[in-house]
């Protein structure tokens, strides 16, 4: 059965946004939404009257997208896989029949 899809409004920054979103992926939207207020939010508040709003919009994406990216990178699970190839081997080995 197809998950039920709902149309869900978003404020962001100084808009609103309808989106389309499985109910179960409702959360992450208002959870995406918030951060990136927050981050515009931020930026505005640095830097209103300094930068234009797009400059501010820009440096929140960028923001957010370097977060991102720094985290997808620290994911990495295969220092975690040798490690667990080796004790492997090494309790194979130590469990193998003496001679």
């Amino acid at each position: 059965m197809a998950e039920e899809t709902r149309r869900i409004r978003l404020h962001l920054y100084d808009r609103e946004l309808s989106v389309n979103a499985k109910a179960s992926d409702e959360e992450y939207y208002r959870s995406a939404a918030k951060m990136i207020s927050d981050k515009v939010n931020t930026y505005a508040s640095i830097f209103r009257g300094k930068k234009d709003d797009k400059d501010i919009l820009y440096m929140a994406m960028l923001d957010i997208a370097f977060r991102f990216e720094k985290e997808s990178s620290s994911n990495d699970t295969k220092p975690f896989t040798d490690i667990l190839g080796k004790l492997t081997t090494e309790i194979e080995d130590a469990l193998k029949p003496q001679k």
